[in-house]
């Protein structure tokens, strides 16, 4: 019987790239989700911030 895989979410960030630039720190499986949720909800805040200003285009302000 196979088992069933909760359905993946492609990640944003890299989790390579993350273990990376933590350098004095090890990183745990779960902080990847988090970083990339975190991640996820600055870009959905910046488009709103983009959208109010009438541009279409993300500006590091936004941030």
């Amino acid at each position: 019987m196979a088992t069933k895989k909760k359905p993946s979410v492609e990640l944003i960030i890299s989790k390579s790239r993350t273990k990376a630039a933590a350098k004095k720190c090890n990183v745990s499986s779960d902080f990847y989700g988090a970083l990339d949720k975190k991640v996820r909800d600055m870009i959905a805040d910046a488009e709103r911030r983009a959208m109010g200003n009438k541009r279409k285009t993300l500006k590091p302000n936004d941030l």
